[in-house]
C-alpha cells in the first residue's frame, strides 16, 4: 500500500507493486506539479525526485519548468528604465534566415530604440565573438550617441564583445534570461522584416540577402512610416497637394513589395 501524502501519479506506481520509472510524459507533468506547489528551480527539484527514486538531468528539468513570469517591480524598473533613456539605448540582435541551398546565414544588427532607425547590420555564416566586436567598431565609428546597448544572453555575446563595448563607451544591458520583451525594439525590427521582406523572397546567397536588406533598410530608415513614432526614422517631410490636378502616384521600393506615395502634377 502506497503510504499517504505521496502524489497520486506516485501513489498508483506503487500500489501496483514493483517500482518502474515513469515515463517522459508523467516524468513531465511532475516536474511541472513541483515547480507549480513550490517556489522551487531545477536543483531543488531534481533533489526531490532523487528522492522518489527518479534521475533526471538539470537540463531536463529545466526545458520542462513553466516560464517565470517577471515580477511587477521588475518589469516596471525596466519599463521605466527604457523610457527615461530611449534616445540614449540602442539594441542589438540576431536572426537565422536559410538560402535555396539550405544554408543558414546569420544576420546581426544593432538599432536606436528612440526614433527606431537601424545603425549598422552585416550578413555572416560563421559568426564570432570578434566578428560582432568589429561590427559594433563599424556601428559606432565615432563617439557613440548612445549610452547603453541591449542584448540577450546568446552565448557569441560572450565577456570579450561586452569589454569591447566599455572601450566603445558604451553601457552593456545584458536582458534577463528568457526575456525577449526586455528587447522589444529589435524583436519587433525582426518580425517587421521577415513580414515585409524575407516572407516574400527566396535567398540566393550571402551576397544576395545582403543586397535584399540594403534596400529594405534604406526604405525602413528613410521613407517606411513608424506607428510608434509617426515618421520615417530618419525623418521625412509633409507633402501639401501642389495643384487641383495632382494626383497621388506609387514608387515602388523593394522590389516593388512597398511603395512610397507621393503627389505629382498630371501631365
Amino acid at each position: 500500500m502506497a503510504p499517504s501524502g505521496l502524489p497520486p501519479l506516485l501513489a498508483i506506481y506503487l500500489d501496483a507493486g514493483a517500482w518502474t520509472a515513469p515515463g517522459p510524459e508523467e516524468t513531465r507533468d511532475l516536474i511541472v506539479r513541483m515547480a507549480t506547489e513550490n517556489p522551487w528551480r531545477a536543483r531543488k527539484i531534481q533533489a526531490e525526485l532523487a528522492k522518489l527514486g527518479i534521475r533526471v538531468s538539470l537540463a531536463t528539468i529545466s526545458r520542462y519548468l513553466p516560464k517565470a513570469e517577471p515580477g511587477p517591480g521588475q518589469h516596471q524598473r525596466w519599463m521605466t528604465f527604457l523610457r527615461n533613456h530611449k534616445d540614449l539605448i540602442s539594441g542589438m540582435d540576431f536572426f537565422v534566415v536559410p538560402t535555396v541551398r539550405f544554408r543558414l546565414l546569420y544576420v546581426w544588427f544593432v538599432l536606436d530604440h528612440g526614433r527606431r532607425r537601424l545603425l549598422h547590420f552585416n550578413v555572416t555564416e560563421n559568426p564570432t565573438a570578434v566578428w560582432v566586436i568589429q561590427q559594433l567598431r563599424e556601428a559606432f565609428p565615432d563617439q557613440p550617441a548612445h549610452r547603453f546597448l541591449i542584448f540577450d544572453n546568446d552565448a557569441i555575446f560572450a565577456a570579450e564583445v561586452v569589454a569591447s563595448m566599455g572601450r566603445l563607451g558604451i553601457r552593456p544591458r545584458r536582458t534577463a534570461y528568457r526575456s525577449p520583451w526586455q528587447n522589444g525594439t529589435a524583436e519587433r525590427f525582426v518580425g517587421s522584416v521577415r513580414r515585409e521582406l524575407l516572407d516574400h523572397v527566396v535567398v540566393l546567397s550571402e551576397d544576395h540577402l545582403r543586397r535584399l536588406l540594403q534596400e529594405y533598410v534604406d526604405y525602413y530608415n528613410a521613407e517606411r512610416v513608424h506607428t510608434f513614432i509617426g515618421d520615417a526614422p530618419e525623418g521625412r517631410a509633409l507633402e501639401s497637394k501642389p495643384s487641383t490636378s495632382a494626383n497621388v502616384i506609387g514608387l515602388p521600393r523593394v522590389g516593388g513589395l512597398h511603395h512610397r506615395y507621393v503627389w505629382r502634377d498630371a501631365a
